[in-house]
């Protein structure tokens, strides 16, 4: 019962606790979900709520005052929101990954997710953040259970195809340009050129996979040792059952014809009476 129970922790069928809080650490039915948030006491990764005000909040490429706002604008603001946010949280250690939302929904519109490398680092910065302000807004920061946003970013968005749009319940993540991130995350030792979206591997998640990837072969040469121990016992066997098996009785010989038993019955004759 309980190996079944945590196979389907923070999946579709824990009727308990929510999958989506589990995956993105967000809730569209908030502290109404008929299914137990579990806030992490501790965890790498911090999420700051609806800290990202982008420009066109109200209607996606219009400012507020209705005016058209070119994207080179919107994407150097936003670039410049991401450093500011990067060069102060990076101030408590090192930073895996910093992904904020593209998205339009209520609870997820403008969140922002820093994983560090340790989670002594997260909690560092988390103090630090209490009772901040952020361009006149507080800062709402709270430690998250996501740790790898593989699971937690929308796959269709990736390809460019997600009919959802901005309201989908998956995290669509806003990109930088590749010289920024070059330039931020490019202080730390094992950096490997640019990302492709969040669901590029952090460190962390590259050290897992490998560990996966060690598993895997472990086990495949497991099996094959295995398979092969089996054919050579099952040889064995069959050798041992030849060497031990009792000899097949022979078949009975084939019967003579009428005609050939009389005549050999009539020689057996002859001999007798010339023995006489």
């Amino acid at each position: 019962m309980a190996e079944h129970l945590a196979s389907i922790f923070g999946t579709e069928k824990d009727r308990v606790n929510c999958p989506f809080y589990f995956k993105i650490g967000a809730c569209r039915h908030g502290d109404r979900c008929s299914r137990l948030h579990n806030r992490p006491t501790i965890s790498p990764t911090l999420l700051l709520s609806n800290m990202y005000q982008r420009p066109d909040m109200i209607t996606p490429g219009v400012d507020a005052q209705g005016q058209p706002i070119d994207p080179r604008k919107i994407q150097e603001h936003f670039e410049d929101f991401y450093e500011d946010i990067f060069e102060e949280l990076g101030k408590f250690g090192e930073i895996e990954s910093l992904n904020v939302c593209d998205n339009l929904a209520d609870h997820m519109i403008g969140n922002v997710y820093v994983q560090f490398k340790e989670e002594d680092q997260a909690a560092a910065a988390l103090q630090a953040l209490q009772g901040r302000f952020y361009s006149g807004r507080p800062i709402i920061a709270d430690f998250s259970p996501v740790t790898d946003f593989r699971e937690a970013t929308c796959r269709q968005f990736e390809e460019n195809n997600c009919n959802r749009g901005g309201y989908c319940n998956f995290m669509h993540v806003k990109l930088i340009g590749r010289d920024l991130r070059k330039k931020l995350f490019g202080r730390y030792r094992g950096y490997r050129g640019s990302r492709s979206r969040s669901r590029s591997l952090s460190p962390r998640q590259h050290r897992r996979d490998r560990e996966h990837h060690d598993r895997r072969d472990r086990d495949r040469d497991r099996d094959s040792r295995d398979r092969s121990r089996h054919k050579h016992d099952s040889r064995d066997r069959d050798d041992r059952k030849r060497r031990h098996s009792t000899p097949r009785k022979s078949r009975s010989p084939v019967r003579d014809g009428s005609e050939e038993r009389r005549a050999r019955i009539e020689q057996w004759n002859r001999e007798r009476d010339e023995n006489l």
